[in-house]
């Protein structure tokens, strides 16, 4: 039997594109003293990914990639998002609340400062922050933080595109989500892509343009920044069949009994509190043992789980070029979600609306089939269809709602963090709060770089975000507070007590996070006066930070 050779460094230096006589350069230990270099930061963003999909959060989806780098590092049981792509992104690249930045919302112009619908001139991005520090800098995949028309399927707002907020190098999509297999918006640097191959596959194609940014970013004797913005798992399910086989017969037990095994393993493994009392079955689902089109049910979530599967394969790929060139001992390497798992059913009206956005370059005469639709059998490009409001629930396991709303199912987040040069512990868990405002403060930090009061002129909004550097040796996160806005949906946190309210016009509920982080025992009635003194606090960011005046109807 021949065994096949496993690829030098020099030859995978060469396959994506470093010089032979750059490679003697990066011939460094991956362990033992860490450099004296700051480290460089690579940011991995999955897109509506729930709680508790991947492995080492509960999940039986297949993720070694991941699950690898939490046992080398750390994985945050409260680390927080802001509930929707485009907030999230922008408050991850700039260390704002998403208002502070425009991004209130979503890729619209709403008249407010708040929900421009692009990031504006107060905020700088952590590139623009790096890039004064010395980094080499570079994003592969979802942008979404400037305007889009939808209609003729064109990127506006050049100013605020990758390469003019502060990156050297991008390949992806200007815009949100679209078809796997015939993306609409792609770009390298400012330079729109027309000329899709006939097997491309939007999440390879991810994976493996920040494999190669690595290669080529590591001949130089300078630390780099990366971020790659999967849209996986976001819908429309669309993944490869192979990925898909493995996964056809997971599902069959239905949703009710994969939310029990996901939440016995959570909390198995500390993530979760055996008296965290599981949330209710969404109303809307009726019990996996009475549901209509079970196989149809079974199939899609198959397609979900094989999405996610594709990109920690990917994710692989890029840890690999890390190890290849010497760099993954000093790489601070961040991965988390930008909201929680999606309960959306695609409708057809939206087909029609937004064509250029749903199909992207879709060869003439092929015929997509959209919607959530038993009939259709979803996977391959002809299809369009999300998972559906039983499988989100499970995705968010064990938590309430799903993405849009800021009950803990729409905004908590996996937070995995490895750097072996600096961060001693491995395989354990960090249970401090923390938000994705923090992550700017964080690579600031560590990479040595100065946050600007200044940035070309204009004055720049002070962080909002805190470093989560101490939480690595397990030191507490001093701050007072955090809080959310995302459609009229509200919340802050203080301390164990959170104050959260569904919709512009919903009552405010009151939950001890640390008897009760499933959210599951409103004790409003029972303490009136903090109610009154955390929505004092609410209403006061909410002036402050762009949120108010707000375009949802009171």
């Amino acid at each position: 039997m021949t065994t096949a050779r496993h690829p030098s460094r020099r030859d995978f230096l060469k396959s994506v594109g470093v010089s032979a006589l750059a490679f003697s350069g990066l011939m460094r230990t991956a362990y033992g003293d860490a450099p004296d270099r700051p480290p460089n930061i690579v940011l991995i963003m999955a897109d509506d990914m729930g709680f508790s999909d991947i492995g080492c959060y509960g999940g039986e989806v297949c993720t070694p990639t991941l699950d690898r780098l939490a046992a080398g590092g750390l994985r945050f049981t409260q680390f927080y998002n802001t509930a929707r792509c485009c907030p999230t992104r922008a408050s991850l690249l700039t260390g704002l609340y998403p208002h502070q930045a425009g991004m209130g919302h979503m890729v619209y112009d709403r008249g407010q400062p708040g929900y421009t619908g692009r990031l504006n001139n107060s905020c700088v991005t952590i590139a623009e922050v790096l890039r004064g520090a010395g980094y080499r800098t570079m994003a592969a995949g979802k942008w979404h933080v400037c305007r889009f028309n939808y209609q003729t399927n064109t990127a506006r707002d050049r100013d605020v595109w990758p390469l003019q907020r502060g990156f050297d190098r991008f390949y992806g999509s200007i815009s949100g989500g679209g078809s796997y297999f015939y993306p609409h918006g792609l770009f390298r640097d400012n330079t729109p892509i027309t000329d899709i191959p006939k097997d491309y596959y939007f999440t390879d194609a991810i994976s493996d343009e920040a494999t190669r940014f690595v290669g080529q970013a590591a001949q130089e004797d300078r630390p780099f920044f990366l971020y790659v913005a999967y849209t996986a798992p976001h819908w429309p399910l669309h993944a490869r069949a192979t990925d898909i086989k493995r996964y056809e017969q997971e599902y069959t037990v239905g949703w009710d009994v994969l939310r029990q095994r996901r939440l016995a393993r959570q909390v198995a493994e500390g993530i979760m509190r055996p008296e965290w009392t599981l949330t209710p079955r969404d109303e809307r689902v009726r019990p996996w043992n009475e549901a209509d089109h079970r196989d149809w049910h079974a199939h899609n979530m198959a397609v979900y789980a094989a999405q996610i599967d594709r990109m920690d394969q990917g994710i692989g790929r890029i840890v690999a070029a890390l190890e290849h060139a010497g760099e993954l001992d000093n790489t601070l390497l961040v991965f988390l979600s930008d909201n929680g798992g999606c309960a959306e059913v695609l409708q057809e009206w939206w087909a029609k609306e937004r064509r250029a956005f749903m199909y992207g370059a879709v060869p003439k005469g092929t015929e997509i089939r959209f919607g959530n639709d038993p009939t259709i059998t979803t996977g391959g490009p002809e299809s369009f269809a999300s998972y559906g409001v039983g499988w989100a629930n499970a995705s968010n396991t064990p938590f309430r709602l799903y993405k849009h709303w800021v009950h803990e199912g729409g905004i908590a987040t996996p937070l995995i963090v490895h750097w072996p040069a600096r961060i001693a512990a491995r395989g354990e868990l960090r249970h401090q709060p923390g938000h994705i405002i923090d992550i700017m403060a964080t690579c600031a930090e560590v990479g040595g770089a100065k946050y600007p009061a200044t940035h070309k002129g204009q004055s720049i909004t002070p962080l909002e975000g805190i470093s989560l550097v101490p939480a690595f040796r397990d030191a507490p996160l001093r701050r007072k507070a955090l809080y959310w806005e995302h459609e009229g949906n509200r919340a802050v946190r203080m301390g164990k007590w959170k104050l959260v309210a569904k919709g512009p016009k919903g009552k405010w509920e009151l939950f001890d996070l640390e008897a009760d982080r499933t959210e599951t025992h409103d004790l409003a009635a029972e303490h009136p006066q903090r109610v009154k003194t955390m929505a004092e606090s609410w209403q006061r960011w909410a002036e402050r930070a762009h949120v108010l005046p707000s375009p949802w109807k009171e």
